[in-house]
């Protein structure tokens, strides 16, 4: 899967980052750069597709 990172901004002004493609914490320091650029951080939504990587990932690690 390509990885991607998305700035969704609304009619209002309010801005959204989505990250795609990436596995465990890779998103947050992929979209870390554009975070500090628009300013203040008001929340943090992880998926359950966050997680789910996150266990892969670290499951890969320990069979190596």
């Amino acid at each position: 899967m390509n990885k991607t990172i998305e700035v969704i901004v609304a009619p209002n002004g309010a801005m959204r980052i989505e990250t795609k493609g990436f596995v465990g914490t890779e998103c947050r320091d992929a979209s870390r750069f554009i975070e500090l650029a628009l300013g203040q951080r008001t929340g943090e939504r992880l998926t359950a597709e966050f997680h789910q990587r996150q266990q892969v990932a670290q499951q890969q690690r320990e069979e190596t």
